[in-house]
């Protein structure tokens, strides 16, 4: 089959908020660009789930700005964000915002006109705007999707899977994959690429990730030559929901319900407890994430967690009104499938919810390879230790736009090859691709059916889950090391079926592949740090250490992880 070829002043790949933002940004500055997607635009990605916050320092609720904004992140970060990249982003978060509301987002206002601003547990001041407490992500993606839809200078290619970056004399050319519907091969060529893939929790059993957040730009990056930092990194929300089980309901909504209307965290003895790990005093939440989730898992440890080993929240306490107010509709979605808030409890417990490490870039969002850069939850940098609520759309949006600019403004170096020596390289390194796939899909003479794919990636999310999820120790992430490298084996003796349309299977695969890859990153990482430091919690080393070192990962020659220690800004 002829391959789709296409030549582009930026390749941008994946289209949430931060792929879509670049795209924009780079269009803006005259380049022509490609968006590419293994979903569809703006369907994949965690963006469109995110319900809640941003957190911007506008000042439209109480005295705030971009510099107060800064030492609330640094602080939250436990020692371990990069500050060019926290100054960066917040720095251009109040511009953001305003741009998101030209393009359509509504954000919420108070009656006398101003921006609503409301507070979450980390930040000093009241700062996080919202379109509505349930669809602010949704409402964004909209927003950004009318922003690049009609713009010549756009092009848009969903269900596309880019399998490789393509790298020529030191410098990112263009990259190659195939389209899932067709199983047509593509090559694309391009000034500057713009990695935007998003995270790696679908790696966990419990994970608040759409299905598609498998890790696949950690690996291309890293097989580009790119460095990774501080992959043991993932930050796992504390009050996700547990029990009963539920329909159409995210499992993270709670969190904004329990600091606006003062829902109790309760023990399996139905006591409060937060007070006893960092002083919370009852109905007022000022604990940030990775202490909500120690908290929880120390009470269960204790014995005293709840029937299905977490703990209730409860709004018992709130007047009915009060609660329809705040939960609009989705009382009635509870009470449809048997849960009263008004008599009822539900358990929560912790969840994976975000990657806080990843792709190393300097502030214009390069990447240490010229011609690739990376923006949104991809990169280390924003977050550290531990991410505040509200920073993660501010990260994705101001991320996505200094990696548009730069790329567009950086398309056409003088040291960068002309753009037909470009496409040629592409052609060949996807010549060289395809029998790649083809081996890796269908390793033996036999085709059978795909189904065990499905069980693969079960067993590998429980492993991650139980040796390298909340709670580490040295014997349970030596462990789980020793089982993620014996995946290797067993996902390489999985064959294809051959299809002639839509390869969902052979995605898959793919994305099993790179869950693997990520896992280990993890793993690695979490064994190497040996002290509890904000996601980071091992049993075995409680202390957080003075020294704040974090640690990078890239690949050898033969596709093995190397880790060395790294400092703070080095």
């Amino acid at each position: 089959m002829e391959a789709l070829q296409v030549q582009t002043d930026v390749l941008i790949i994946g289209a949430g908020a931060a792929g879509m933002m670049a795209a924009r940004a780079a269009a803006d500055e005259g380049a022509s660009v490609l968006l590419a997607d293994k979903s569809l635009i703006g369907r994949g990605g965690a963006t469109i789930l995110a319900q809640m916050t941003v957190a911007v320092a506008l000042g439209e609720a109480e005295a705030d700005s971009p510099d107060v904004h800064f030492e609330d992140t640094m602080k939250g970060s436990r020692g371990l964000a990069d500050p060019r990249i926290v100054r960066a982003v917040v720095d251009r978060g109040p511009e953001v915002i305003l741009e998101a509301e030209h393009y359509g987002v509504k954000w919420a206002r108070t009656p006398d006109g101003k921006r609503s601003q409301a507070f979450a547990p980390g930040h000093s001041r009241a700062r996080c705007v919202y379109v509505d407490i349930l669809n602010t992500g949704g409402a964004t993606v909209n927003g950004l999707k009318r922003a690049i839809w009609k713009d010549e200078r756009i092009r848009r290619l969903k269900n596309v899977m880019m399998t490789k970056i393509v790298v020529e004399d030191g410098r990112a050319v263009g990259a190659v994959g195939f389209e899932l519907e067709t199983l047509r091969p593509v090559a694309v060529s391009a000034g500057s690429i713009v990695l935007a893939t998003g995270g790696l929790t679908e790696v966990y059993e419990r994970n608040s990730a759409s299905a598609n957040m498998t890790g696949d730009g950690f690996v291309l990056a890293a097989e580009a030559g790119a460095e990774l930092r501080d992959m043991e990194m993932v930050q796992f929300f504390p009050i996700a929901h547990l029990f009963p089980p539920l329909v159409g309901i995210d499992p993270i909504m709670w969190d904004p319900f329990r600091y606006k209307l003062g829902g109790r965290l309760l023990n399996g003895d139905q006591e409060e407890f937060m007070h006893r790990y960092n002083g919370e005093v009852a109905g007022k939440y000022t604990a940030a994430r990775d202490q909500t989730t120690l908290a929880i898992f120390r009470e269960v440890e204790a014995g005293r967690g709840t029937p299905h080993g977490g703990a209730y929240l409860d709004f018992r306490m709130v007047p009915e009104d009060k609660l329809k107010e705040a939960f609009g509709p989705v009382i009635d979605i509870l009470r449809g499938q048997g849960v009263d808030l008004t008599r009822d409890m539900v358990e929560v417990a912790p969840m994976a919810h975000f990657m806080l490490g990843g792709v190393r870039v300097d502030e214009a969002m390069r990447t240490r390879v010229p011609g690739l850069l990376a923006s949104g939850e991809l990169i280390y940098g924003m977050h550290g230790a531990n991410r505040l609520s509200g920073n993660a759309i501010t990260e994705a949006l101001v991320t996505g736009r200094i990696a548009g600019e730069t790329a567009a403004r950086e398309r056409a170096l003088a040291e960068g090859p002309p753009a037909a020596e470009r496409a040629a390289s592409v052609l060949r390194a996807l010549e060289a691709e395809l029998p790649r796939l083809d081996a890796f899909w269908h390793p033996s003479a036999a085709e059978r059916d795909s189904a065990s794919l499905q069980a693969f990636k079960r067993k590998l999310q429980r492993i991650m889950w139980d040796g390298a999820g909340p709670l580490r120790t040295e014997a349970g992430l030596t462990a789980a090391l020793a089982s993620v490298r014996a995946l290797r084996g067993e996902l390489g003796a999985i064959a294809l079926a051959k299809p002639s349309a839509f390869a969902l299977s052979r995605v898959e695969k793919l994305e099993a592949a790179n869950m693997l890859k990520v896992g280990e990153a993890v793993i690695l990482g979490a064994i190497e740090r040996r002290e509890s430091r904000g996601a980071h919690v091992r049993l075995d080393y409680e202390e957080t250490l003075e020294n704040a070192d974090g640690f990078s990962l890239s690949l050898d020659a033969n596709g093995e992880w190397l880790l060395a220690r790294a400092e703070r800004g080095e």
